[in-house]
């Protein structure tokens, strides 16, 4: 496996040494001279004027050299995200939260004090997400197993980023494992794949070229996905590097949708990111294997655990756990706990909107994106 405090480097310096390599002349070294023969028996003159020449067969011109064969990448076809025909079986978006609930929360904006506090709270958040960055950003999203909610808290992470910077955000998909990243971003058709990208991209590529491969979303954002929504070729760990190191001066902050651990490829972009943020569901099984997960991560340098954060997902309004018994014992392990609670918007599947989201989803997507901005700024 690459280093990961510095695979960037390796894979550089590597490409360097193949283009340091002198190239070699094609030409045959030229055939050893024989030593000469003494004649065993000397033949009479009359006798080698009877004997016929000796016939040699006519030489042989050289072959051709042969010119290397140069293969064109084959521009594939745009595909819908989901079938046209599934996609006429969705209903209507809802709302994340019950209209009682809303108008309840408008009311207790009115009346109460704590008003101007969560304005300044929000105020505070917002110059945390714009700080400026140097170099950019990568925060890698992952889960111990499938259905945890870990491509609906990237495209939450990303949307937020997309929302408060001015600097172009890119999300992508290392899942090539039909992910729902692009459904849940609202992308409409897909053609370019990060298996794709992986053989086409230059470090000396503009970000005009570079975008030409990418899907356009709102708010200066941008998509690489995993697959078009078929089962493909899978990203292997130095197709995800070469991606990576040639992209990630052209955004700001970059979201990658990891596949579940121990995927070799999570594992790189865990090693290799900024921050890591841990997804899991609000349940008995998965906070201990979240807390198996932590246990091992503290064997690992210090700033392995310090820059992750962890992600509880109540997938049901009633889950059958004590969520906050369950925050205080994962963050025993040292690190930070946020629990994104149900919302309906976001347990219906589809693209998601913003603006029908739960106020609680908005603010702890918000806070969360903040701490994992803060912690991904720690460490260059």
């Amino acid at each position: 496996m690459p280093n990961g405090e510095n695979w960037q480097g390796d894979v550089l310096r590597d490409l360097r040494a193949q283009l340091d390599e002198p190239t070699w002349s094609a030409v045959p070294p030229e055939p050893a001279l024989a030593a000469p023969v003494e004649p065993q028996d000397r033949v009479p003159a009359q006798v080698h004027d009877r004997i016929a020449p000796a016939q040699y067969p006519p030489p042989t011109p050289n072959p051709p050299a042969q010119q290397p064969q140069v293969t064109a990448q084959r521009t594939p076809d745009s595909r819908p995200t989901v079938d046209r025909n599934l996609a006429a079986l969705g209903r209507k978006p809802r709302g994340g939260e019950p209209f009682a609930a809303k108008a309840a929360h408008a009311v207790w904006k009115n009346v109460s004090s704590s008003a101007s506090r969560e304005v300044a709270e929000i105020t505070k958040i917002a110059e945390i997400l714009q700080q400026p960055v140097t170099t950019g950003r990568q925060i890698a999203v992952t889960s111990i197993r499938g259905g945890a909610g870990k491509s609906t808290v990237a495209a939450l992470l990303g949307t937020t980023y997309a929302h408060y910077r001015q600097d172009p955000v890119l999300f992508v998909e290392a899942d090539p494992a039909l992910g729902s990243l692009p459904i849940r971003l609202g992308a409409e058709t897909l053609r370019w794949t990060a298996s794709d990208v992986a053989e086409i991209v230059k470090p000396q590529m503009s970000l005009l070229d570079v975008t030409g491969y990418l899907v356009q979303l709102q708010n200066n954002s941008w998509l690489l996905p995993g697959s078009q929504g078929q089962i493909g070729a899978m990203l292997d760990t130095r197709g995800y590097q070469r991606v990576m190191v040639a992209l990630r001066r052209y955004f700001g902050v970059t979201v990658v949708d990891c596949p579940t651990l121990p995927a070799e490829v999570a594992r790189v972009a865990l090693s290799a990111a900024q921050a890591r943020v841990l997804v899991t569901p609000a349940t008995l099984d998965g906070v201990a294997s979240t807390q198996a997960v932590l246990q091992w991560m503290r064997g690992l340098p210090p700033h392995v655990i310090a820059g992750t954060v962890v992600v509880l997902t109540e997938l049901t309004a009633h889950p059958g756990l004590d969520v906050e018994a369950a925050v205080r014992t994962l963050r025993s392990l040292g690190t930070t706990v946020h629990v994104l609670p149900y919302d309906r918007h976001l347990a219906a599947g589809g693209a998601i909107r913003t603006d029908l989201l739960a106020r609680a989803t908005r603010a702890t997507a918000t806070r969360l994106a903040a701490d994992v901005f803060q912690l991904s700024q720690n460490r260059h």
